[in-house]
């Protein structure tokens, strides 16, 4: 090549053509070095076919790319993928790009030391100390002081014995290699359903097709341990493997699992490595060399030359969606890379969402099912408390029949779990004096107590203050009040309660790390906690034999706020946390506390008729023509001048396009009209299925100028509509 098309890492730019110097070799993927203006900028060679530039320069105005990397050029799946996601969703390409680059270890060879090592030379002055130091160190390779150590020599020794070409230097890489799973170190044992199941995704992985499955186990069924034979299957043709998790602090619960089954960890990605670990894995993986990657939705995009199968463990899990930069949802674009890559996705999840089951039965999915729970183990009994006609205890939160179910628990030295999705001691703090409420001053939410650490912190943006003493409004002392329950709470009132049980609180804010997460399994699992008060982060991937008793403290509270997917989700999360009670041969219990016990979802939470719920609410979402039968894409219109967004956001109403396909409602304030510091303002897009929505947007939009104080994103496919 003597001209290359390569997007640079900015995303204000579009491609840009350049002249690659006589001597450098560079094909489509290559990662290059390029100049803009005085700066150095990396980039990525494109096929010139697939990626238009906005003006052809003549190639004497060309400017020459300053170097390419060692790095394995970008694999062209990856690159039809960024080409994808980025039409899809409507972003630039480069956003997209940056995704599999979000690490300089593309530009940064590994650190390199030297070691020593015996030539087979025998000097001709072998006095006794250079004999012995030969003997000992043999076919050992070491730094000087360590085959000095090694020799019981002094390093004047080895130096001599380099310096006559009897022991050589040789420059080796810092990061070691990762060691290779084994796939048959230690085969499971299935059940006949299992190994139904697990034999369809083995024989996908062989005939190296794409094929996306629904592997739809209940709660403690073992979809993992089916996935793994997939897995195992993708080892022995030599592919590699992608997991994809929902949350950082599943990682290192699933690394000790994988140990178990495969003799040794895969490889981790994902936003708790450090940078020297991060270059390490990027590296083994872009090489071939990291046979199995584990990670959060990021690790999607990394260059893997060799993938023989994909995995989206916990598929239903909203947290696959991205609400900034690039919005894209993990779980569809795993799909797409499994098409591009032409093998298998397997969607792992106990409740699939309804987009899903759409899809099987369009046809398009396979679904493999596993209705009951691996071994003796049976699911759990579920029960609802109405809060109405059984409340707790003025002051309390929790009912008498949960104390009570509790108290029998403790007494059998069995476990319980409390759920409530709410961090924080209280969600609200507000002035009994004035009424004076406690507001973030950079979004419209309220400031959540932390008692444990005497803050104000705003789940949003991160502001925090310190509790104050007195009112600032009124200046009255002793009269802040706290209003509602968080998990902190629900803590102060177990330990009142039961004072000699051992208590934990599990969120975010307390388990913040893989290491956080296994230090809590181990102490679970050694039967070190009797009662764990967590949010939604212990709702799913953990197994507890000991744990008997689950109690969902505020049902409801998931129904609030209007969103089309609020009974789903409710559903959902409710079905994962009942799920990690009675995974042993001890049965278990759930009781559900709420105000609405007759509501459809409690109904079929209590009775376990997940199939009648999902078909009545996905004739609801047919009749209101919503995803999965219809579509919604949101322009978000922010700025820290609200006038200036308002502006904006009218006068992209003003200009919608009239179609008969689609309607566009808004421009109104967002229901969380200010976050970090930026006013907001929504439209929202209703459109039919079939209705090509990227495009109407692209050139609605395109004929668009507004002020660069101004940011308009767009959030095709939405989950949030806050």
């Amino acid at each position: 090549m003597t001209r290359a098309r390569v997007l640079v890492m900015n995303s204000a730019l579009g491609p840009l053509d350049y002249r690659v110097p006589q001597g450098m070799q560079v094909e489509p993927g290559s990662i290059v070095v390029a100049p803009l203006g005085p700066r150095q900028l990396a980039g990525v060679v494109w096929e010139a076919d697939r990626m238009p530039s906005d003006a052809e320069v003549g190639d004497n105005r060309l400017r020459p790319l300053l170097g390419v990397s060692d790095s394995p050029p970008i694999p062209a799946p990856v690159r039809r993928l960024v080409e994808w996601t980025a039409n899809y969703y409507l972003s630039p390409p480069v956003s997209v790009l940056a995704m599999a680059l979000r690490t300089s270890a593309a530009f940064e060879s590994a650190p390199t030391i030297t070691e020593y090592r015996a030539t087979g030379l025998v000097p001709e002055r072998l006095t006794p100390q250079r004999e012995q130091a030969l003997e000992r160190i043999g076919d050992r390779q070491g730094l000087v002081r360590e085959l000095a150590t090694v020799a019981d020599v002094s390093e004047a020794v080895i130096r001599g014995l380099v310096k006559v070409g009897a022991i050589e230097a040789v420059v080796v890489d810092t990061d070691s290699p990762y060691p290779l799973p084994d796939p048959n170190f230690a085969p499971p044992d299935l059940s006949p359903e299992q190994a139904g199941a697990a034999s369809i995704l083995r024989q996908s992985v062989g005939a190296e097709q794409f094929q996306t499955f629904l592997l739809d186990g209940v709660t403690g069924s073992g979809k993992t341990e089916v996935y793994f034979e997939a897995v195992a299957a993708a080892l022995a043709s030599g592919k590699q493997t992608l997991v994809l998790l929902p949350e950082i602090a599943l990682t290192e619960p699933f690394l000790t699992r994988f140990a178990k089954r495969f003799g040794c960890e895969p490889v981790a990605w994902h936003s708790g490595l450090r940078t020297s670990q991060r270059r390490r894995a990027w590296r083994a993986i872009a090489s071939g060399e990291a046979m199995v990657t584990v990670g959060a939705r990021s690790a999607l995009f990394l260059p893997y030359p060799n993938l023989g199968l994909i995995v989206v463990d916990e598929a239903h899990e909203t947290s696959f969606k991205q609400e900034d930069g690039v919005h894209y949802h993990a779980r569809d674009v795993a799909v797409m890379r499994g098409y591009f890559e032409e093998c298998p996705v397997i969607l792992a999840s106990a409740t699939p969402a309804i987009e899903t089951r759409h899809q099987v039965e369009l046809g398009r999915y396979e679904e493999l099912k596993l209705p009951v729970r691996f071994g003796t183990a049976e699911m759990p009994r579920i029960e609802a408390i109405d809060l109405i006609a059984e409340p707790p205890e003025r002051g309390r939160w929790l009912s008498p029949r949960l104390v009570k179910a509790l108290e029998e628990t403790l007494a059998r030295g069995e476990q319980s779990l409390l759920f409530l999705n709410r961090r924080g001691y209280a969600p609200l703090t507000l002035c009994r004096h004035c009424g004076h409420r406690f507001q973030c001053p950079n979004c419209t939410a309220w400031m959540v107590e932390h008692r444990l650490i005497r803050r104000l912190s705003c789940h949003h943006c991160g502001h925090t203050e310190q509790t104050p003493e007195i009112c600032p409004e009124c200046q009255s002392e002793d009269t802040l009040v706290a209003c509602g329950p968080g998990v902190e709470r629900i803590a102060d009132e177990v330990a009142a309660l039961f004072p000699d049980a051992r208590s934990a609180v599990v969120t975010s804010d307390t388990i913040w790390s893989p290491a956080r997460a296994a230090e809590f399994v181990s102490r679970m699992e050694h039967c070190e906690i009797d009662i764990v008060i967590g949010t939604q982060l212990v709702t799913k991937g953990y197994h507890f034999p000991n744990l008997t008793l689950v109690g969902v403290i505020d049902a409801d509270l998931g129904l609030d706020g209007g969103d089309l997917r609020a009974s789903e989700r409710t559903f959902q999360q409710i079905m994962q946390v009942s799920g990690r009670a009675g995974r042993g041969e001890k049965p278990g219990t759930v009781y559900i506390q709420t105000h609405a016990p007759d509501a459809q979802v409690m109904r079929a939470l209590v009775s376990g008729d997940a199939d009648s719920f999902y078909a009545a609410e996905t004739e609801a979402r047919r009749d209101a023509g919503a995803p999965p039968f219809g579509r919604y894409a949101a322009i978000i219109v922010s700025s820290e001048d609200k006038a200036a967004a308002e502006e904006v956001a009218r006068m992209i109403g003003r200009s919608a396009p009239q179609r008969d396909e689609m309607h566009v409602y808004g421009p109104a304030p967002a229901p969380l009209a200010m976050l970090r510091g930026r006013h907001r303002f929504r439209l929202l897009i209703h459109a039919r299925r079939a209705f090509d929505v990227q495009d109407m947007i692209r050139e609605w939009l395109g004929g668009l100028n507004w002020s660069a104080r101004v940011r308009v994103a767009v959030d095709v496919d939405p989950y949030s509509f806050v």
